[in-house]
């Protein structure tokens, strides 16, 4: 019988492989041998660190059905299809498929849970399909519009890939914002008009020699509450901030009672777990995948991969990310033996 390895967080700061012996598979099912798969740091580390909302059911079906410790959680897998039950198709045996599964060697799954992998597009390319979903959520809730000036805050992968969707739109102006040099000169390379350093103690003035107006669209995508008033005071009047980070239990104060009682700025909530209501009668999430799935192909995201570590270094990889962030961009755990 075959035996997996699975990575569970088993309390703050603390994480662990189990194994476990796999079943016989069942009518309409296939097992898929993990090749890699990529860490999400932004939710991840609120798991990893404690910081996220227990007992939190998560809507996605793929992964634990509480977020309590200990949790199995993550969600970007890409592996190979290596059986079939005896009643499926043949063309499913030997796919490259990817999956919103937790980090593990390997897993059971029917074909509605998995996404063939384009002819073309490699394994560690394929591990960028979450967050690059997200991005386009993003990009599709802020509807960018022609001449407007953008200014994304957090340049981690999800911003880095949201900034690179922006770049390709006919903006005046696209200012990025993180506090870890990597990641602006990760940004720097897009193309973008400037990165600035959040932390700098005259900040906003330079977001407003950037913007002299203000931005009529701003992104938070650092996970920093704290971004968020910054978002708010650098928006100009009218404009909107698109809110996709994931606070978890994290709080900050907002100063609402200043400019933003009259700017009538709009902040918008976005979430990828579900399409926006405006876009439900054209766009279903098979569309919004082969979305995805093409700007993959442009991009080449597996250029900000810093760090591939196995995954029985995975507690290395996380204590990585908690202590030094600034030296990470994306991580992916390897499976020895697989592919």
């Amino acid at each position: 019988m075959l035996v997996r390895k699975s990575l569970y967080f088993t309390a703050p700061g603390q994480v662990e492989l189990r194994q476990a012996s796999l079943p016989p598979l069942a009518p309409g099912q296939m097992l898929v041998e993990t090749i890699c798969s990529a860490i999400s740091p932004g939710t991840e580390m609120l798991v990893y660190r404690g910081q996220f909302p227990k007992g939190l059911a998560d809507n996605n079906d793929a992964l634990s059905s509480s977020l309590d410790y200990p949790v199995s959680y993550g969600y970007a897998c890409v592996g190979r299809v290596t059986k079939i039950s005896k009643d499926m198709r043949h063309r499913w045996l030997g796919k490259l498929v990817f999956a919103f599964q937790p980090h593990t060697s390997h897993f059971i799954a029917k074909p509605e849970e998995l996404l063939p992998v384009p002819e073309g597009i490699s394994p560690e390319t394929a591990c960028f399909l979450a967050n690059m979903e997200t991005a386009v959520n993003l990009v599709q809730d802020a509807a960018p519009i022609l001449g407007e000036r953008a200014l994304v805050f957090g340049q981690g992968i999800v911003g880095l890939l949201t900034a690179a969707l922006l770049r390709e739109f006919p903006l005046a102006s696209l200012v990025t914002c993180d506090c870890y040099p990597l990641r602006r000169e990760a940004s720097l390379s897009l193309g973008v008009a400037a990165t600035l350093d959040p932390d700098a103690p005259d900040f906003r003035e330079r977001v407003r020699g950037q913007l002299p107006s203000g931005a009529d669209l701003s992104l938070e995508l650092s996970g920093a509450p704290a971004a968020l008033d910054d978002a708010i005071a650098s928006t100009g009047f009218g404009g909107r901030v698109i809110i996709g980070s994931w606070y978890g239990e994290k709080k900050t104060a907002l100063d609402l009672g200043g400019a933003f009682h009259r700017s009538r700025i709009q902040l918008i909530s976005s979430q990828v777990s579900t399409i926006a209501p405006g876009l439900r009668g054209r766009w279903d999430k098979a569309r919004r995948f082969g979305v995805v799935w093409e700007a993959l192909e442009r991009m080449q995201p597996e250029k900000w991969i810093t760090h591939r570590f196995p995954i029985e270094q995975a507690g290395e990889a996380y204590r990585l990310l908690d202590t030094s962030p600034e030296e990470t961009i994306q991580i992916l755990f390897k499976y020895e033996g697989n592919g």
